[in-house]
């Protein structure tokens, strides 16, 4: 294991004043960790307003990491790293941000007179149940913050390390409004080993589906993401569906495949490298925006909404603390200076 300031060394990739003096960055040659940078910062703020421009049906989140060991090369987050200084591509999956501090700074910001208990989204960025969240456990801090103030919150998670705090979540069920989500786009194997190298597999992301809903902790499943003529055929996606449906999930919700800058460079340098035959049918379908044709997006909702009905479970019902409007394309959010602004 190596400790590297960042304010004095010139071992470390990353500007001094992009992290502050107090900053550390720790280098871990163990296997479990070979080759991940581990930036602990502490944060000026944890909870975030989402911009209005956003299409998330949230207004407020919370991120204790930035960067995510998942290395999905589609993950529209991609971009954020760029914010910081810090590589999209391999960085993205390498150089994680993490912010010490976040279960203390959420419990004050929660007892903050100007906080009126609005919904708290996480997830939505890069995944809080990512492998750094073994080793730094800021999670049962952060759970424990919302169960004290009874604070209503949602999570999003490809990883199985949810199930570690199972007792905090059923405990704060008692007194607020708890939603969870996995995110399992197809079943196919040798898709999910190359484009999500470093999540668990589907099949363990609804187990854990299974296990929260039979602990009184209501799961759906967001299909996402549906990639175009590697997972969309019906028998895909009604092999997906039906999985969905026996783990027990309250809902299915399709989300087909969008690239945003950061995150579409690095996916066509996969496909090119992997599935070369369609990189020019990518190039087509997504010409003209970072989201698929309309028909085709339409299209897939449409299946998958078919086969939930018909495997006994419905999409994603309508509500949550806000519902924003849909811009016909998304605004881009760049951060107001080069200082470290963390989200």
């Amino acid at each position: 294991m190596r400790w590297d300031g960042l304010s004095n060394s010139g071992a470390a990739t990353a500007a001094p004043a992009l992290f502050g003096t107090d900053a550390v960055t720790r280098t871990f040659d163990t296997p479990e960790f070979r080759g991940i940078t581990f930036h602990e910062i502490r944060a000026r703020t944890i909870v975030n307003r989402v911009p209005g421009a956003s299409r998330m049906p949230f207004e407020w989140t919370v991120n204790p990491y930035r960067g995510c060991t998942h290395a999905c090369v589609y993950c529209f987050a991609r971009k954020t790293h760029g914010y910081l200084d810090l590589d999209t591509g391999a960085g993205f999956d390498s150089q994680i941000v993490v912010k010490v501090n976040a279960p203390d700074l959420l419990r004050r910001e929660l007892a903050s007179r100007r906080w009126q208990g609005e919904h708290i989204a996480m997830g939505t960025n890069v995944d809080c149940y990512q492998r750094a969240e073994g080793r730094y456990g800021l999670m049962p801090g952060i759970l424990a913050a919302l169960r004290d103030y009874a604070n209503p919150f949602s999570i999003l998670t490809k990883g199985t390390l949810i199930l570690r705090d199972l007792e905090l979540l059923r405990q704060a069920a008692a007194v607020t409004n708890v939603g969870t989500s996995v995110s399992v786009g197809f079943l196919d194997r040798e898709l999910w080993r190359t484009v999500e190298p470093g999540t668990p597999s589907p099949e363990r992301r609804l187990e854990v589906c299974r296990t929260l809903t039979a602990n009184d902790i209501p799961c759906g499943v967001l299909m996402a993401p549906v990639i175009p003529f590697l997972g969309d055929s019906p028998g895909q996606l009604r092999a997906t569906v039906r999985a969905i449906a026996a783990a027990g999930a309250t809902s299915v919700t399709p989300l087909v495949l969008h690239l945003r800058p950061g995150a579409r460079e690095w996916f066509m340098a996969w496909l090119a490298r992997h599935h070369p035959q369609l990189v020019r049918r990518y190039e087509t379908m997504y010409a003209d925006s970072a989201y698929a044709p309309k028909w085709y997006q339409r299209r897939i909702t449409r299946q998958v909404h078919e086969y939930a009905t018909e495997f006994g479970i419905g999409p994603s019902r309508p509500g949550g603390p806000r519902r924003l409007p849909a811009p016909a394309e998304p605004a881009a959010t760049e951060p107001q200076s080069t200082q470290l602004t963390l989200l």
